[in-house]
């Protein structure tokens, strides 16, 4: 099993988005960097584990977990000319771009935040204070379960 960092902005899609969603589960589309793109191809498996992260918003946090209920196929949103995520050279032989499908697990009791992270030396390795843009980042198992411990006691 591996672990996750996902990004999204909660106005786009929120934790509570994807709680409200049928079996709490939804599909996580709309990556449209490479190198994202190839973590969620190649690496991201079912049951793999998701921290949640909200970004471009006052608090940026991590504020619950997920699982990959489904691995990689490609994003139909490529293939819609009335999507924003449409791709005129992506085809269904060779698509370009990939999502997979998340369940909602726990929402922390505390969030998260991005200062917090960044302040707590055991976590200066993580991808997200390393390489903070990437929204979809590999998380140690180690980090996984600080993060979790300090979502639950804040």
């Amino acid at each position: 099993m591996n672990y996750w960092l996902f990004k999204s902005e909660p106005d786009e899609y929120s934790l509570d988005d994807l709680k409200r969603e049928p079996g709490h589960t939804g599909r996580w589309d709309g990556i449209r960097n490479y190198q994202a793109r190839n973590f969620l191809r190649d690496a991201v498996q079912e049951g793999d584990g998701v921290l949640f992260y909200h970004s471009a918003c006052k608090v940026p946090a991590i504020v619950g977990t997920a699982s990959v209920a489904r691995g990689a196929y490609p994003d139909p949103a490529q293939f819609d000319p009335e999507s924003k995520y449409f791709d005129p050279k992506a085809t269904a032989e060779q698509p370009r771009w990939y999502c997979v499908d998340i369940r909602w697990q726990s929402a922390f009791a505390q969030p998260v935040p991005l200062k917090d992270i960044k302040q707590n030396p055991a976590l200066e390795e993580m991808v997200l204070v390393k390489q903070g843009r990437l929204s979809i980042q590999p998380v140690t198992a180690r980090e996984w379960q600080l993060i979790e411990q300090l979502g639950e006691t804040g």
